[in-house]
């Protein structure tokens, strides 16, 4: 009875951990929203996960060199939207240029690469929530 007591604790405490990051996240995302002037391209905060994904040139998003800077690239916040309607099925949009990757300050490269992790972080739960709603009207 102890072992299964102690599962339960362990998943609720992790549960808890996952909800108060995602909550930090958000915040801290939307004060990067404001910081990299992603404003000026997305009027509304909420309209940010309408995107598909995020991408991000002239910075490595790898987890093996994240943040190395590619050379000769330009730095350059790309939303991708999917319509299945269209022709093109996929759109690039710029949503921030930050001039060339070797030029580029460290704290402002930080930021932008959290600025599209903290995006994906948070799109992530959206989608699984999708799903898990998805799954439960088929109950």
């Amino acid at each position: 009875m102890s072992s299964a007591l102690d599962r339960l604790k362990h998943l609720t405490a992790r549960m808890t951990s996952y909800e108060l990051s995602r909550k930090e996240n958000v915040k801290a995302l939307e004060a990067l929203y404001d910081k990299l002037l992603i404003s000026d391209k997305v009027a509304a905060f909420e309209d940010l996960f309408a995107f598909k994904a995020m991408n991000l040139s002239g910075i490595s998003l790898n987890s093996e060199s994240l943040g190395a800077i590619k050379e000769k690239k330009y730095v350059q916040i790309i939303a991708i939207t999917y319509d299945s309607t269209s022709k093109v099925k996929n759109k690039n949009s710029s949503l921030g240029y930050f001039g060339r990757s070797e030029k580029i300050d460290a704290a402002l490269k930080n930021e932008i690469v959290a600025f599209v992790l903290r995006w994906r972080f948070e799109k992530s739960f959206m989608t699984l929530e999708h799903y898990h709603d998805m799954i439960n009207t088929l109950k």
